[in-house]
């Protein structure tokens, strides 16, 4: 059973960065694509920032964290990161990973919590 474990996540003012981190228990990460989604409370979930398998040459990014967000991968490590800057309280959410699939595939972890406000 995979298993998806999100961190990083806390409280930061309009601005500010986080790091969130992703540990997937998988053998061979490299030959999975794989995503970063949120949901908002209210919201569905949606797609933040995906990126591709291998060594990540190719990346993707929702229009709203473009510029302000970057998604990279440690495959020795089993982990995929996504780098936060800028952040706004809009980006507030509950930030998970999962592979790189259309629709994700239903292995959800925790999520981690990501809040922004002054």
């Amino acid at each position: 059973q995979v298993q998806l474990v999100e961190s990083g996540g806390g409280l930061v003012q309009p601005g500010g960065s986080l790091r969130l981190s992703c540990a997937i228990s998988v053998r061979f990460l490299s030959i999975y694509a794989m995503a970063w989604y949120r949901q908002a409370p209210g919201k569905q979930r949606e797609l933040v920032a995906g990126i591709s398998s291998g060594s990540g040459t190719s990346t993707d990014y929702a229009d709203s964290v473009k510029g302000r967000f970057t998604i990279s991968r440690d495959n020795a490590k089993n982990t995929v990161y996504l780098q936060m800057n800028s952040l706004k309280p809009e980006d507030a959410a509950v930030y998970y990973c999962n592979f790189y699939t259309n629709p994700p595939r239903d292995v959800w972890g925790q999520g981690t919590q990501v809040t922004v406000s002054s």
